[in-house]
């Protein structure tokens, strides 16, 4: 076992890579220790063994949530315990909402919303009685304003995620756990210029008032802003970086 500090070990769902990469390097910058998970685990150790720092891998279904008990034993194994849990993984799909069909539509749902609940209970049960966490949920813009250049069920996964996140932190609240949510818009990732013909995403980008896709390493350091000790009074909001798309 390493002797760390368990208020600064995050597991990180969909780490491999994009967005969820990023997460990992800022909270390792800042000074954690990460477990890096996802369902590909040969692309989890791949991208653990890019990163400087303390970082393991391993394989995460977030739809079982006896996978996500075996995570938080590993983490506690290795470490001693863990304080953060980043709730990022998702499966992006811009199929037309009338030809989404039923079996689609719950894969979406699973990935992103059920994961996120089955994180949220798993940790947040363990984070309480430790009387401290810290849980970061991924929502997205397409959940504020139904999505323009995704998918239906993507959008009200989302959705779903931004109300999870108050339920979360007004049962946690109490017992020295936080839970929130940050909600981009498009960000400047190639998982982002893969989903998105060059001329529809040429036209997401005029749309946006800041004239530019968001960037990823801004998101990931606001999250391991968020995940401090000192973010104490931090809880059941939702940040919104997405250039002016959506203003409240």
């Amino acid at each position: 076992m390493s002797k760390r500090d368990p208020r600064r070990v995050a597991i990180v769902t969909g780490g491999a890579g994009g967005l969820g990469l990023a997460i990992t390097r800022a909270l390792i910058s800042g000074g954690c220790a990460v477990l890096l998970t996802d369902i590909d685990g040969d692309a989890a150790a791949k991208a653990a063994a890019s990163v400087e720092g303390e970082c393991k891998a391993t394989e995460l279904d977030v739809t079982r949530k006896p996978e996500f008990e075996k995570v938080l034993e590993l983490a506690c194994s290795h470490w001693g315990g863990a304080g953060i849990l980043v709730n990022n993984a998702a499966l992006t799909k811009t199929t037309p909402i009338f030809d989404i069909s039923g079996d689609e539509f719950d894969h979406v749902v699973a990935i992103a919303l059920k994961g996120t609940f089955l994180g949220c209970q798993v940790l947040g049960r363990y984070f309480a009685d430790q009387r401290y966490g810290r849980i970061i949920n991924m929502a997205s813009l397409a959940g504020q304003n139904g999505g323009a250049a995704t998918g239906a069920h993507y959008a009200a996964a989302k959705g779903g995620i931004l109300t999870l996140t108050k339920v979360f932190a007004r049962e946690l609240a109490s017992a020295g756990v936080t839970v929130n949510a940050i909600s981009p818009g498009p960000l400047d990732l190639d998982s982002v210029r893969n989903l998105l013909p060059p001329d529809k995403l040429a036209s997401v980008v005029q749309s946006i008032p800041v004239g530019t896709l968001g960037d990823a390493g801004f998101v990931a350091r606001l999250i391991e802003l968020l995940t401090s000790p000192d973010a104490v009074s931090a809880t059941g909001a939702t940040y919104d970086l997405n250039g002016g798309l959506y203003l409240r």
